[in-house]
């Protein structure tokens, strides 16, 4: 086979070991244009040697004399004013792209969509967007707020951004990392009779309760039937942190509720907390993203607030 061909065969990885990189390009033409080494270089934010040297590589690389030097100043050669005019092309064409992928990134940090499960959207992410509001104003963000299951298909979907969830697992095709820990407690209004009890309640006794609940999907749910082994028995079940905890302020029923979300309701003694023996309500909260595509953007800024 004849040179020729190898050559027209030749990996294009090989190219870069033929092909000046930008900056000697830039040089290049910097110094066609001043017609002095030293202008170029000054110009570019170098020394004039390290002008020089590169010059110098960038003739052994290519197997020609590219500028003549002389007490009066840099002249390109015949071959030099033919690879100038090559290198132009090239420079312009890597200004388009470095143009063009500026403008996917602006997309990119234009909006941020976020999927978030009830307790994490009503009482952790408003703080951190205001957070990241602050460092990023130019960019929209929009908010969904469902349980862990809505999070998974939105994300997986391409319906969000970034999500985060309160269950025991994280869902298929998500990566997560874990942001904070959460506990949820047992709650009553201060005239029902688990109010005044001095002793604990035991699991059995927890179970055979009818409870104001969350949906089934919802991380709350899946922690607690994963505490009582799925035999937990629902009172009511309602899809949302704040209509659970409306209900167990009016008086309908002990309810499940994570500690984010009652603080002030205990405080003003609006709920009492009901402790709860040998079972376990503690559960991760998570950021989670598609697998393998680690969030980039605001999304990636979201991530650094929400563990900071």
């Amino acid at each position: 086979m004849s040179s020729a061909t190898e050559d027209t065969h030749r990996p294009p990885a090989l190219l870069a070991h033929r092909v000046p990189d930008l900056g000697a390009l830039e040089l290049l033409l910097a110094v066609a244009r001043l017609g002095s080494l030293g202008g170029a270089a000054r110009e570019l934010g170098i020394t004039q040697p390290a002008a020089s040297s590169r010059i110098r590589s960038m003739e052994r690389q290519l197997g020609v004399a590219l500028v003549d030097r002389s007490p009066r100043g840099s002249r390109l050669t015949d071959a030099g004013a033919l690879v100038t005019d090559w290198a132009r092309r090239i420079v312009e064409a890597a200004e388009a792209f470095d143009a063009g992928a500026q403008a996917l990134r602006d997309r990119r940090d234009s909006r941020l969509r976020v999927a978030a499960s009830m307790t994490i959207a009503e009482y952790l992410l408003p703080g951190w967007l205001l957070a990241l509001r602050a460092g990023r104003p130019d960019t929209a963000v929009s908010l969904q707020a469902g349980n862990s299951a809505a999070v998974a298909e939105r994300l997986l979907s391409d319906e969000a951004d970034l999500g985060f969830v309160e269950g025991l697992t994280v869902p298929t095709g998500l990566d997560s990392v874990v942001i904070a820990h959460d506990h949820l407690i047992v709650v009553t209004a201060p005239d029902h009779p688990w109010a005044r009890r001095r002793r604990p309640l035991a699991a059995d006794e927890l179970a055979a309760t009818p409870l104001i609940l969350r949906e089934e999907g919802s991380g709350t749910r899946q922690v607690l039937d994963a505490a009582l082994g799925g035999l937990a028995r629902p009172l009511i079940e309602l899809s949302s942190t704040t209509a659970v905890k409306a209900a167990a302020v009016s008086g309908a029923g002990p309810a499940v509720l994570s500690e984010l979300a009652v603080g002030e309701e205990l405080s003003m003694r609006r709920l009492v907390s009901v402790p709860v023996a040998e079972v376990s309500l503690a559960r991760d909260l998570r950021a989670v993203w598609p697998t393998g595509h680690r969030p980039t953007g605001p999304a990636r800024e979201l991530l650094s607030l929400t563990r900071g």
